[in-house]
């Protein structure tokens, strides 16, 4: 078996990622480096974490075989050579730029593409961007080939692959459609669902395919990882969905979609965009989608005998029969037989549509994170609820999801699915408010079941780019009193393009800030607003308040699990503060191996695993029996003490790779 690094984290910071250099540099040993200051202020630092001086890593440089760009074929993508034109698949006349132009260094760029962490630890990029000219027209001045046209930009098909262990990239199976902005994630087996993406975003009309012209990729797709190939999951999979839609997957293997996704991109627009608002979730055995409610509201749709609706009004179903039978069947059996299940929420609290903050941060939610709260067993030892928390963002009009309503928000709600048997009950609650509105924020889930919101400005900065505010102030999310509040203060404004991740120490890695040109016309910074004059290459890191006490600590070697598995850590009592809290553990949570981009992490998850026994020396953990809780891959393994002060601190991390039974379709 190959040696992984400890630790890969993937950061999108403009085109695709940044694999930390903490990999590359001590790639085998797990070690962070110590970024200066540590803390000041060692009182302040135990109540607000502190973020250290930003730093930068060097860039990766390389020899292109010719440098001049002058005559490199592109076969991936079948355009000619040297900037001329051509007719693509609808019988346009597509023109590339110019010879010496950057863009024909690659086979179109990893910008705006999706990532997701493959079974054996390698990560996967789907979809991107290249540009080109239509109508093309194709000429020469002073003997230079020179394309005039209106500018395009594509999706893109191609599927790339990266190898931690050299750092190399390969090509793999090609997507049916292009796709920019899409949404990827693990199944339980291992393969690869994507969704929604656009294949052209400014002018979306498709000569070739007339009725998919004005919105986003409905269909979807599933990567097979025992032959690297992409298949159509046909017409009762497909579904209308913004781009970079916030998808999860469920503990009984089905894809939540939970009402998110970017606002305004532009375009990225849909005729049908009201769906948007309609929470459900996916079937990867049946291939099909059943709606579960409205987003933010406890109106649970399938409790209705209405989960086939957005299906039927899908206007290039073309099994739309099949999905007008199940929604008549549904009303009949369900609704009309038992009405007031729908209505048992309601019934139950007639107070909860009273609530004005839940009426005011329903529905869909542009421009924020859609975090999947820890994942704990039941008292039978099954995971059968799913928990998400959606906070700040830009609220939006039901019929007019993009490009919503420019101020960020502040309103957070935890929208929940819970799993009886075959049925999924979905229901949604308010929680504290963010401190202050935030569009764009990203958030991290930390060992301790906090969530870690940075970044972000106070505007929607692809609506108005360079209008916007930065924030500032980091804020962390109480699961126990579901409050936000503010904490330690970062060092450098990250609006548009930033990013964050766990790193296995329990500190979080933070960078980007790459803003489009003001007002979409020049670099330029207004004063008292966002620096919009250039990029930010940066990061700093977030030390939260547990790093500055005593900590339990676990081994840290390699080990690999399979689920359903009953495996032991060894605990390290060096010290006598070491020891004491080794002695108080009260909980060992899994967490998977940050892959994000664009505030979108699809395989992000967090899952409590049951102490079986606890001894002086060791623990004795219980993995999962259900796959889709943990799929297979590459995660970190923390556990959790009370300090004297009754605050869950939790150790450094033990690399975990996870095996379960895989795809062999193909096979």
């Amino acid at each position: 078996m190959q040696k992984r690094p400890l630790f890969l984290p993937t950061l999108t910071l403009l085109s695709l990622s940044i694999a930390s250099q903490f990999a590359i540099a001590d790639r085998n040993k797990g070690k962070v480096p110590i970024v200066t200051p540590e803390c000041s202020n060692i009182e302040v630092c135990k109540q607000k974490g502190v973020f250290t001086d930003p730093f930068e890593e060097p860039l990766v440089s390389g020899e292109f075989p010719d440098q001049n760009n002058t005559n490199i074929t592109n076969p991936i993508n079948n355009y000619p050579d040297n900037g001329k034109c051509e007719e693509n698949e609808d019988g346009v006349l597509k023109c590339k730029p110019a010879a010496g132009s950057l863009a024909l260094l690659n086979d179109g760029a990893l910008f705006c593409a999706d990532l997701v962490g493959l079974p054996n630890g390698e990560l996967m990029a789907v979809g991107g961007t290249d540009y080109y000219h239509e109508l093309g027209v194709n000429t020469s001045l002073l003997g230079e080939p020179i394309n005039f046209g209106l500018s395009e930009l594509e999706g893109l098909k191609n599927s790339r692959i990266f190898n931690p262990e050299d750092n190399s990239w390969r090509k793999t199976g090609d997507m049916n459609f292009g796709r920019w902005y899409p949404s990827a994630l693990s199944l339980a087996n291992g393969n690869v669902l994507v969704a929604s993406g656009v294949t052209k975003l400014v002018k979306p009309v498709y000569l070739t395919r007339p009725e998919t012209s004005g919105r986003n990729v409905t269909v979807t797709e599933t990567y097979d990882t025992s032959c690297g190939e992409w298949t159509d999951n046909g017409p009762l999979a497909e579904r209308s969905l913004p781009l970079y839609p916030r998808l999860h997957l469920l503990p009984n293997g089905h894809v939540f979609y939970n009402g998110g996704g970017q606002a305004f991109n532009p375009f990225g627009q849909s005729y049908d965009q009201a769906l948007w608002n309609i929470v459900a979730a996916y079937d990867p055995s049946s291939k099909t989608w059943a709606d579960l409610g409205f987003a933010g509201l406890p109106l649970p749709l399938n409790e209705a005998g209405i989960s086939d609706l957005a299906s039927f009004l899908n206007v290039t179903n073309t099994q739309s029969d099949t999905s007008l039978n199940g929604l008549l069947t549904g009303l009949t059996e369900e609704f009309i037989a038992n009405p007031f299940d729908a209505l048992a929420p309601i019934i139950d609290d007639p107070y909860r549509l009273a609530d004005v903050q839940s009426l005011l941060g329903a529905g869909f939610r542009g421009s924020t994170f859609s975090m999947m709260l820890p994942l704990t067993p039941d008292s039978e030892g099954k995971y059968s609820k799913a928990e998400f928390l959606t906070a700040g963002g830009v609220l939006t009009g039901v019929a007019a999801t993009s490009p919503g309503l420019y101020v960020g928000t502040n309103l957070a709600r935890i929208d929940s699915v819970t799993i009886d048997g075959e049925k999924m009950l979905y229901d949604s609650r308010s929680t504290g408010s963010l401190t202050q509105g935030r569009w764009y924020g990203t958030g991290v889930l930390l060992p301790t079941g906090e969530v870690l919101v940075v970044s972000g400005a106070d505007r929607d900065e692809v609506v108005l780019p360079g209008s916007g505010k930065p924030i500032l102030k980091a804020e962390i999310f109480d699961p126990e009193t579901e409050t936000f509040k503010q904490v330690a203060e970062q060092n450098r404004p990250r609006t548009y393009h930033n990013s964050a991740a766990l790193l296995p120490d329990g500190s979080v890695l933070i960078g980007g800030h790459a803003p489009i040109n003001t007002a979409y016309a020049y670099s330029v910074t207004l004063p008292g607003f966002s620096p919009n004059d250039g990029r930010d290459p940066s990061f700093e890191i977030y030390k939260p308040a547990y790093m500055f006490g005593d900590r339990p600590a676990i081994g840290k070697k390699n080990k690999t699990v399979s689920v359903g598995e009953r495996f032991r850590i060894g605990l390290k009592n060096g010290d006598e503060a070491s020891a004491a809290m080794n002695a108080k553990i009260e909980s060992a949570v899994l967490i998977r191996r940050t892959n994000i981009t664009h505030l979108i992490d699809g395989d992000q998850r967090s899952v409590i695993l049951p102490i079986v026994r606890h001894n002086t020396n060791s623990i004795v953990l219980e993995m999962p029996s259900q796959q889709a809780v943990v799929p297979p891959g590459d995660y970190m393994l923390f556990v959790n003490a009370r300090d004297k002060e009754g605050n869950l601190v939790p150790s450094a991390s033990k690399a975990i790779t996870v095996t379960g039974e895989l795809s062999a379709m193909c096979q």
